[in-house]
C-alpha cells in the first residue's frame, strides 16, 4: 500500500512539471545543445510589412513652413518659433469612413490604404500649394490591441509605433505566465467587414517567417492555459485541505480507540 502511494504520488508530480520546451520561445532544437558564441548561427528574412492606414484611425499631423501666420490655410493654430517659421500643429486628424481626413482649405484627402510615409509625401506636396518649403510629419496616435489570457498584464495596448511584432506585444503585456500554452496563442484579426481567427507557435523560431509575425491595429491575443494549469494553481490548497482533514480524522479515530 506504501509502495503503491508512493507511485502514485510521484505520478501526479512528475504530470504537473512543466518543462523548459514548453516555455522558451522561438526554438529550433537547439535547446539543449551547445550553440557557438558571438556568431550568427541563422538568419531571417523578415516579411515585408507597413501599415495601411483605415477609416478611423487617428493621425498626428505637424507641419512647419516659412510662411507667415497670415497664410496658413492648412490649421487654425499656428505660432511663430524662431521668427517667422511657423510651426503649424496639427494633431488628432480623424480618417474618415471613406478613408478621408479635411483641411480648411485643401478639402478632403483621401489617406486610407497608404502607409504613414505616403501620406507624408501626400500632404507635403499639398501644403506646397500654400506654405513655403513646408515639411510635414505624421504618426499614428492610436495604433492599439488586446493582449488577453495567460499573460502578466491583460488589456488593451497603445503604440506609436506601428511595427510592432508580435513578440514585442506579448512584452508590452507583461510577458506571459508561467502556465501560458505557448505553442497555441490565438490571434483575432479584423479586416473589414470581416473577421479572421489564427493559431500560431511561439515556440518555434519560424514564427519569424509567419505572416502573423508583425501585429496589426485592433488585433486581438488570446493566451490560452497549458492543461497542467489547473493542478498547479489548485494542487496546494487542496493538498493542505486533505492533509487537515486526514490529521482530524486520524486525531478523532485516535481519541475514539483510546477512550
Amino acid at each position: 500500500m506504501r509502495f503503491g502511494f508512493i507511485l502514485i504520488l510521484g505520478v501526479v508530480v512528475c504530470s504537473s512539471c512543466i518543462t523548459n520546451r514548453k516555455v522558451t520561445y522561438v526554438q529550433k532544437d537547439d535547446l539543449h545543445e551547445e550553440v557557438p558564441l558571438d556568431s550568427v548561427v541563422r538568419s531571417y528574412q523578415l516579411p515585408d510589412y507597413e501599415y495601411q492606414v483605415q477609416a478611423e484611425d487617428i493621425l498626428s499631423i505637424q507641419i512647419e513652413s516659412l510662411s507667415d501666420q497670415k497664410y496658413d490655410f492648412l490649421t487654425p493654430r499656428s505660432q511663430t518659433v524662431g521668427g517667422n517659421v511657423q510651426n503649424l500643429g496639427l494633431s488628432g486628424f480623424l480618417v474618415d469612413e471613406e478613408g478621408m481626413i479635411e483641411f480648411i482649405e485643401a478639402g478632403k484627402i483621401r489617406v486610407a490604404g497608404l502607409t504613414v510615409f505616403e501620406i507624408q509625401d501626400t500632404l507635403q506636396s499639398v501644403a506646397a500649394q500654400y506654405l513655403e518649403k513646408p515639411v510635414v510629419r505624421v504618426r499614428m496616435l492610436n495604433f492599439r490591441f488586446t493582449v488577453l489570457g495567460e499573460v502578466n498584464g491583460e488589456g488593451v495596448r497603445n503604440s506609436f509605433n506601428n511595427r510592432v511584432t508580435i513578440l514585442e506585444a506579448i512584452g508590452l503585456a507583461g510577458g506571459l505566465s508561467e502556465l501560458a500554452d505557448r505553442s497555441q496563442v490565438k490571434l483575432i484579426r479584423q479586416k473589414g467587414q470581416t473577421t479572421e481567427v489564427a493559431y500560431v507557435n511561439l515556440l518555434d523560431e519560424n514564427i519569424m517567417n509567419s505572416p502573423y509575425y508583425y501585429m496589426h491595429q485592433n488585433d486581438i491575443l488570446v493566451v490560452p492555459p497549458l492543461k497542467q494549469r489547473p493542478f498547479r494553481r489548485y494542487f496546494s490548497q487542496n493538498l493542505a485541505l486533505l492533509v487537515s482533514t486526514i490529521t482530524t480524522v486520524l486525531l478523532i479515530i485516535t481519541l475514539i480507540t483510546t477512550n
